[in-house]
């Protein structure tokens, strides 16, 4: 019984040390190589933009699909209630100031967002119509955005 013990101690000693060894060689390898490589990313930055008030945030690949960000692009388009064709955006993509003014977050290239203003003049279900703001086609984020807003004030939650 005590041979049966002893050797099952030692053969479980015998696993961790070898698995020990795979981990220490798999980590030397470039096993790691992956959270090495998220160290040296940060999952965002914040760039000011010289002469606004307007900051440039870019996101890692993995912050964006972690954050859901979703864009759509600004479309011409009308409402019932105005005459003539306005720019269009999903009402997702409307956020409002502390001071009452609106604005939204655009994409003008991948994982890189500025935050513009728009003048809203009519919503309807879910489309918001403009009368200033920035042109058809821009992306504009229409999932995510107050986790930007809160990236680029440095907000954050309690």
């Amino acid at each position: 019984m005590i041979a049966v013990r002893r050797g099952w101690t030692v053969g479980m000693a015998a696993v961790v040390v070898v698995a020990a060894v795979v981990v220490v060689i798999a980590m030397g390898s470039g096993g790691g190589g992956d959270a090495e490589g998220a160290a040296d990313q940060a999952p965002s930055r914040v760039e000011p933009i010289k002469g606004t008030d307007v900051s440039r945030v870019v996101l890692s690949k993995d912050a964006a699909r972690r954050l859901g960000i979703q864009t759509a692009p600004i479309t011409a388009g009308t409402l019932a209630r105005r005459k003539g064709r306005h720019e269009v955006i999903p009402y997702d993509a409307v956020l409002y100031a502390a001071n009452g003014s609106t604005f939204t977050y655009t994409s003008p290239k991948p994982l890189v967002f500025l935050r513009a203003p728009i003048v809203v003049g009519d919503i309807r279900g879910g489309t918001a119509e403009l009368l200033s703001g920035p042109p058809s086609g821009t992306p504009v984020v229409t999932v995510g955005s107050q986790e930007l807003y809160g990236t680029e004030f440095a907000v954050e939650e309690d």
